[in-house]
């Protein structure tokens, strides 16, 4: 095979073949960012020369999250950490996470990425003033993923599964394998469009289902454990006949101890998201019936996929359909 020449060199990074030589030779006059991408393509390559030190920087893509807390977010921020290992030393992922409830100061960590970053990939909730921040750092030309759910809808590529379908397939669940009769209530946290597309393919469903279970009530528990509890516990006590729950956002451990206090809570059929500890122990033990879990890990990868593809160090288009969300029961742990 023959050497990779100046051409492919600025095919593979993105940019100009002027750019390449001046870079490559040392001639000065390239932004950081560009001169990165070319030093990673041309490694890339295994263009047959020792590139100069002045120009062997960092790639660096910056990953912002909110609640490190919770398992979920502790997932997708461990994969984000296992998929980097596996990249070009020169490509660093940053990860670092913000206060959700503080939507100004995600807005000033989104306005504030360093000039040198390379992308920026967000999986915080969606607001006016986060979505300006996107809006402005994309139009400035920084490539931005959404995770899990949309800061923006008007910039930047998004990554999740289909969220209206996971909420109906909860709905299907439920109809088919709860109780033949009884109310059905859910919990979910209102600030991220996620849960609220969860919760209107939920209701959609039972609008045009004709099985006897009725979709009755819906708390918002803000994805706080005591919160939740109290609510859970206010459901059951209004409905004595209960016959399924569907918890669309977090806080699951709480509303899994609140079933297995209750004298009614056994008798619920329960489905909620994300595969933890809890959730698989409750699976097991039978608190509760089928788990959602959207794959933080799968999302990890196309994110970091669609900016490396964006910035020219891949040529592999991703795909584009949303990730697979994957539904857990007890007999198939």
């Amino acid at each position: 095979m023959s050497k990779p020449n100046y051409r492919d060199i600025a095919r593979h990074a993105g940019v100009g073949t002027a750019t390449v030589e001046r870079v490559l030779n040392g001639r000065g006059g390239v932004r950081p960012a560009l001169v990165e991408k070319v030093v990673v393509a041309a490694r890339s390559l295994n263009y047959p020369r020792k590139l100069p030190d002045a120009h062997r920087g960092l790639l660096r893509i910056e990953v912002l999250m909110v609640r490190p807390e919770t398992t979920f977010y502790r997932r997708l921020s461990k994969a984000f950490e296992r998929i980097a290992a596996t990249l070009d030393p020169l490509v660093v992922v940053h990860r670092s996470f913000t206060d959700e409830m503080k939507p100004e100061e995600i807005a000033r960590r989104i306005r504030s990425a360093d000039p040198s970053c390379a992308g920026l990939i967000l999986a915080v909730p969606s607001n006016p003033v986060i979505s300006a921040a996107v809006e402005k750092v994309n139009a400035q030309g920084l490539p931005v993923v959404h995770v899990v759910t949309r800061a923006s809808d008007r910039a930047g590529e998004f990554v999740g599964i289909d969220n209206y379908a996971a909420g109906r397939t909860a709905a299907l669940f439920l109809c088919r394998m709860a109780r033949p009769s009884g109310p059905v209530v859910a919990i979910c946290h209102p600030i991220y469009q996620v849960h609220r597309d969860r919760i209107r393919g939920f209701s959609d469903y039972f609008l045009e289902s004709p099985e006897s279970s009725i979709f009755e009530w819906i708390g918002f528990g803000r994805d706080e454990e005591r919160f939740t509890a109290d609510l859970l516990w206010s459901a059951l006590e209004m409905y004595p006949d209960l016959a399924g729950l569907y918890n669309a956002g977090g806080a699951n451990s709480a509303l899994i101890e609140v079933l297995r206090r209750h004298p009614h809570g056994r008798n619920v059929f329960f489905v909620g998201h994300e595969l933890t500890d809890y959730t698989r122990i409750a699976l097991q033990d039978g608190t509760m019936d089928v788990v959602l879990d959207q794959a933080p890990e799968a999302q990890a990868r196309r994110a970091l996929e669609l900016i490396l593809r964006r910035i020219g160090l891949t040529e592999i288009e991703p795909d584009r359909a949303p990730i697979r969300f994957i539904t857990i029961t007890k007999e198939s742990l």
